[in-house]
């Protein structure tokens, strides 16, 4: 397995980031496999999804609908307001996903790319771990 871990500044805003150029140089000349894209944060998911055409924005504004930055709806309660939210996240976008790798290439879809999904306004820098198993 050939493995490695990029940093991301997502900044203090809610943000969407498109890391698929980053996977796709990760990835370039490997082969045949699966790649494995994991966020190591409580806070953050993986998702493979269309970039651009206000996509992102319709992404965030839907973890918005269905996780409201209300602290009154939330146990957990530390940081800024929402931070609960942003910790049950994960159990809705998941922190990793698998891309299967062909000639070195990411199979993804015409329109799909990989995203960062960071709610979390309290953790401006993420890490992400890329893991290529041929």
């Amino acid at each position: 397995m050939n493995t490695t871990t990029i940093t991301i500044h997502t900044g203090t805003a809610r943000s969407a980031v498109d890391i698929t150029a980053d996977a796709s140089a990760f990835v370039a000349g490997g082969g045949d496999g699966l790649l494995n894209v994991f966020v190591p944060h409580a806070t953050a998911g993986i998702a493979v999804i269309e970039t651009g055409a206000g996509s992102d924005d319709d992404l965030l504004d839907s973890i918005e609908r269905l996780l409201p930055s209300d602290d009154g709806l939330y146990r957990h309660r530390h940081g800024s307001p929402g931070h609960g939210a942003d910790h049950v996240l994960p159990a809705w976008i998941s922190p990793s996903v698998m891309v299967p790798i062909v000639n070195g290439e990411l199979m993804l879809g015409t329109w799909q790319s990989i995203v960062l999904v960071d709610p979390n306004r309290d953790n401006p820098t993420r890490a992400v771990r890329f893991s290529f198993l041929s």
